[in-house]
């Protein structure tokens, strides 16, 4: 036995080593009465029942300390993913913040070619001078909602700026992010917003495509050039790079 654990275990059980201790001294006796031995025999069982009880209220305690480790341990796992999200998510709409979209662009065109959309909401300052910003987010939120209505699964989507989205297409081509475009830019342009605005409201889309191997500076910048050409061509629009 280590010593360190010697030294605990009397400590611990002090009055069932010192029972035990008499226990073994009436048995080294050559001669010994019944009723001595008897009495051994109770004041041994007396201290195995304490110890018995001990044992119990110990298991307990530890059952009940495992329980809320366990509980505290979900509740960390939880907070942990909470964060995760903040950290990469947008907080008005959900979709994936700036820093995100750019990392998940840049890993999957390591991988695989990919079609980019970017895409700027129409006049959107005219909206929140008019109305204030809180109609402002309802429209955002009003146009995220038509964007994943598109996407779905295929895709993802991200908020890089007040008005500006980008919505990745992982393998697409040129065809591919043209015709999720158009079907965006049409979603959007027939959405009913809610009041104050309760009007119609359009976007503009900027759609490249770029083989494995492509950095994301290059995949953005000829999306958003498409998309300046789509805005000064009248708005509402989609341009290909």
């Amino acid at each position: 036995m280590p010593a360190a654990l010697s030294e605990e275990v009397p400590d611990l059980f002090k009055s069932e080593f010192d029972a035990l201790g008499h226990a073994r001294s009436i048995l080294s006796l050559p001669q010994a009465d019944a009723q001595l031995y008897r009495q051994s025999l109770t004041d041994m069982a007396l201290h195995f029942e304490r110890l018995i009880r001990e044992t119990r209220r110990l298991i307990g305690r530890s059952d009940r300390a495992e329980r809320e480790m366990n509980t505290l341990n979900a509740q960390l796992q939880t907070l942990a993913r909470q964060l995760e999200h903040r950290a990469t998510h947008d907080a008005l709409t959900g979709v994936l913040n700036r820093g995100a979209i750019i990392e998940q662009t840049s890993n999957t065109l390591l991988k695989v070619g990919v079609a980019m959309i970017v895409l700027d909401i129409d006049h959107f300052k005219k909206v929140n001078d008019e109305f204030g910003h809180p109609a402002g987010d309802a429209v955002i939120q009003g146009i995220v909602g038509c964007l994943r209505q598109i996407v779905g699964e295929r895709g993802l989507i991200g908020r890089v700026g007040g008005e500006e989205f980008t919505v990745l297409l992982p393998g697409g081509d040129l065809a591919d992010g043209l015709g999720a475009a158009e079907a965006m830019r049409a979603a959007i342009a027939d959405h009913v917003f809610m009041l104050p605005v309760n009007r119609p409201v359009t976007a503009s889309f900027g759609v490249s495509a770029h083989p494995a191997g492509t950095g994301f500076d290059e995949a953005y910048g000829s999306a958003d050039a498409a998309l300046y050409r789509a805005k000064r061509a009248g708005r509402n629009r989609v341009e290909p790079a």
